[in-house]
């Protein structure tokens, strides 16, 4: 174990505004993301993950590099952490529709990484996947990277679990415990991925920190020879659904429920639907978190399937499911379909947040790998 570790830790502090307002990302789109009622939730995450650091006796031995104000100042000032300010620019604020946000940019990530290479043993970043491609675009494989994740879609597999998963992987590092490999640093077109188009694109492999099921994976294919069952399994469930409100989330297989109840519904977002009489109909399309809650109190069902790679039910992609929304929903009102190669590792994940709503979904839950099989799954 090392006498003293230093590690540069660079917050986002817009990413993932776009997640519960159905923006599927916040490139580009803050002011969009405010006026439709996002807030900035990254320094929450991060506020997490280094509440958690604090708990170990491995802390003591950290010192952080960071950036300027939102960009990781302000929140390690809450905490006793040693650390220094690389101070590469003035960092302002802008308001929009009266809500206070930091003026930052990807540069600042850029210049801040940039800044910190030689200096430091590994890379902790607060964000999604555009943080990611931007933090690897100035390191490459020159030191480990690690994602904190706060971000919409993180389909790359730099990231942690979750933001306290984050902390036990660099505590694992400290002690010598964790393995660098190789993952894969990918982003999506995000204007493309608002009209219901996904075109991932691999920008390379990072050096990761990794310990068994504190590293999340990266977003994998559907495969193909599977699409057959998905669509029996589809018919089966479209014929079984009672009369109700329902959310259908996001992915091609919510997607083909979508059509085959003959609604208009979208690929990446989530659609809120009631079925009277064995008849669908759309009541609202793409919703946003608070568009989910106006129909909480009437005992709606949710129909999600697993991201395969990232083995998630709720917490990536899906953030209209907030743990607000979720709170509402008994785990008995969760209808799960997979294929059985999204299961194959056993267990599926739910974080958001909230450790009072994460907690009411573990255990295991049934999962529709068939039209008539099913498959017990754990949920962590």
């Amino acid at each position: 174990m090392k006498e003293r570790m230093r590690i540069g830790f660079i917050v986002n502090p817009i990413a993932g505004m776009g997640g519960r307002v159905a923006l599927k990302g916040t490139d580009g789109v803050v002011e969009e993301a405010i006026r439709r009622g996002a807030r900035p939730i990254a320094e929450d995450f991060a506020r997490l993950f280094l509440r958690e650091l604090s708990g170990y006796e491995e802390a003591g031995k950290l010192e952080f590099l960071t950036g300027p104000g939102p960009l990781g100042e302000n929140v390690l000032r809450e905490f006793e952490f040693p650390f220094e300010v690389i101070r590469h620019r003035e960092v302002g604020y802008r308001e929009v529709l009266g809500v206070r946000i930091p003026d930052t940019t990807p540069e600042d990530t850029k210049e801040l990484a940039r800044e910190m290479l030689g200096r430091i043993e590994l890379i902790l970043f607060a964000g999604g996947d555009g943080t990611a491609r931007d933090v690897f675009s100035v390191v490459g494989k020159r030191i480990p990277i690690l994602g904190i994740p706060t971000g919409v879609k993180m389909f790359s597999g730099v990231f942690a679990a979750s933001p306290e998963d984050a902390a036990r992987l660099l505590v694992e590092f400290i002690r010598g415990n964790a393995a660098l490999i190789e993952r894969d640093v990918m982003d999506l077109d995000e204007n493309a991925f608002r009209r219901d188009e996904v075109r991932p694109k691999h920008y390379g492999k990072a050096l990761t920190p990794h310990v068994e099921m504190l590293l999340q994976g990266a977003k994998e294919p559907a495969k193909t020879d599977e699409a057959e069952d998905v669509d029996a399994t589809i018919e089966a469930l479209a014929e079984e659904l009672e009369d109700g409100v329902y959310f259908l989330g996001a992915g091609s297989t919510i997607k083909k429920l979508k059509d085959r109840l003959g609604i208009d519904g979208t690929l990446l977002g989530v659609d809120v639907v009631e079925i009277k009489d064995g008849k669908a109909r759309l009541l609202v399309k793409d919703a946003a978190e608070k568009d989910l809650l106006k129909f909480a109190e009437r005992n709606p069902k949710i129909i999600v399937t697993v991201i395969g790679g990232l083995n998630f039910l709720f917490g990536r992609g899906n953030q209209q499911f907030s743990a607000e929304v979720l709170r509402h929903v008994p785990k008995e009102n969760i209808i799960v379909i997979a294929t059985p190669s999204k299961v194959k590792d056993g267990f599926v994940r739910v974080y958001t947040g909230d450790r009072e709503v994460d907690e009411k979904f573990r255990g295991y839950i049934r999962v529709r790998v068939g039209p008539w099989r099913e498959r017990m799954v754990k949920v962590i």
